[in-house]
């Protein structure tokens, strides 16, 4: 334990007991701890706030159950109440270890019985200082994990949206969330699965579009060793993997209609049945779906099945498009100005008055995305800390008045020649092709892929390759 992570870091001490204060303060001090002792509760209670005032508090507390005034449960709970409160210890004589367990029962992280053997102290605040310092680094993910999916805005728009997602969160019903592409379909699930019952579990998406048709069931299900041409090994599909947690149907309207019949085989019953085997698994999901399409209107052309539709549209949620909410850009550009930031460990830059009107009266077709496109495209081209607004008029296409960003920072037809190999010529020029095309279809993505002759599967990886939806 001496190179214990926390070495030197301070511990507090509370005994009436002299023999019991100096041996400890001996034992931790040779640990490689630093020790503060205090002979009752109430100077462990007053050197604990002092010290949490300076900003160091103790990384545990180490108090004897029975003391004359401030008693141990009395000081546990007065920790309780600190907003970070440190783990601690309970030092109980053996008539006493019931209460020793009630002190735990109320938050205590353990307790040692006398007489104190050292081994067994070691051990014990070994293991408190290792499980405090996870659940620290635990809630820090998760608020970072939250930051990056949290719904940025204050506009009323927004704010009903926050309103009815934190309804919902807490329910087990399936919500099928709709909007265009680019308004943060993917942000609002992750935000429910994060402020669901399900946040400590999996969350895994499955974007049904980029799925080749022969392929949907063994990506959803799974399959068995030997069920088809290059099964060599069994593989857990994305029910399975997500079992616990949420599974995130993303673009369901273009699932083809034979694997809808089997998603929705598997979510009334919560089983599933891998592809080539005979065996059936349980799975506990929560079920969101995502589309740009109008599923209504997909199953009245019998495109959609009609059970499917009703059994994912439970609760119906709908992400705003960005010219519905103009007054959050400011708000929006500085979050996705400092993520970016937050990645590539620069400085985040600031927005002109002006340049921040210009993006302001946009259209924004595709919605936040786009939005984070002509961001990174104007850093790019951007000199010093500042975005001007002819940083911005440089990456919009045809003037400010489409606000549609170029492929890879704005290239011109000129600097598309300049390219250093041909290789980058072909993605510049390929990505600037597909986003015109996308652009003059609205943004629909089936029209576009039936316009150009490919399967919506390929066109998908072409747009997640350039970041074009």
């Amino acid at each position: 334990m001496t190179n214990h992570p926390n070495t030197r870091a301070p511990i507090l001490v509370a005994d009436d007991d002299g023999d019991i204060r100096e041996s400890l303060e001996m034992l931790l001090q040779f640990e490689g701890f630093e020790v503060w002792t205090a002979r009752d509760g109430e100077e462990a209670w007053k050197r604990l706030q002092r010290e949490v005032e300076g900003g160091r508090p103790p990384h545990a507390v180490l108090t004897d159950l029975k003391m004359p005034g401030l008693d141990g449960l009395q000081l546990l709970e007065r920790i309780q109440s600190l907003p970070a409160p440190p783990p601690v210890v309970m030092i109980s004589g053996h008539g006493d270890v019931a209460t020793a367990v009630e002190a735990m029962q109320k938050g205590a992280a353990n307790f040692l019985e006398k007489p104190l053997d050292e081994r067994r102290v070691r051990v014990t605040l070994h293991h408190v200082l290792r499980t405090d310092q996870l659940e620290r680094e635990n809630k820090r993910l998760r608020s970072k994990i939250g930051e990056a999916h949290r719904l940025v805005g204050s506009s009323s728009v927004m704010q009903a949206l926050r309103q009815s997602l934190e309804q919902v969160a807490q329910a087990g019903a399936s919500v099928l969330i709709t909007g265009e592409n680019g308004a943060g379909k993917e942000v609002i699930a992750r935000a429910l699965h994060a402020h669901s019952a399900r946040a400590g579990g999996p969350f895994v998406t499955v974007n049904c579009a980029a799925i080749p048709s022969e392929l949907i069931e063994s990506e959803l299900f799974g399959h068995e060793k030997g069920s088809f041409t290059g099964a060599t090994e069994r593989r857990i599909g994305h029910f399975e993997a997500a079992d616990g947690g949420t599974l995130f149907l993303d673009e369901i309207g273009d699932m083809p209609l034979a694997a809808q019949a089997k998603v929705l085989r598997a979510l009334e019953n919560l089983e599933i049945t891998r592809v080539g085997g005979s065996q059936s698994y349980p799975v506990d999901i929560r079920v969101l779906a995502a589309t740009n399409a109008d599923l209504q209107a997909a199953v009245e052309a019998k495109e959609f099945r009609m059970d499917l539709f009703y059994r994912l549209n439970v609760v119906p949620l709908r992400a705003p498009a960005l010219r519905e909410h103009p007054e959050d850009i400011p708000e929006l550009v500085t979050h996705l100005l400092e993520r970016s930031a937050e990645r590539t460990g620069r400085r985040a830059p600031t927005v002109e008055p002006a340049a921040m009107e210009l993006l302001q009266a946009q259209p924004w077709p595709g919605n936040v995305r786009q939005l984070r496109n002509v961001l990174q495209a104007a850093c790019v081209f951007a000199e010093g800390d500042t975005l001007g607004q002819a940083d911005f008029e440089r990456v919009l296409q045809d003037g400010p008045g489409l606000a549609t960003p170029r492929a890879e920072g704005g290239a011109t037809w000129e600097e598309l020649l300049q390219a250093e190999s041909f290789e980058d010529f072909k993605n510049q020029s390929e990505a600037q092709f597909f986003q015109a095309r996308l652009e003059r279809n609205g943004g629909n993505i089936k029209r576009t892929a039936e316009e150009l002759g490919m399967q919506r599967s390929h066109l998908y990886k072409k747009l997640d390759r350039y970041e074009l939806r």
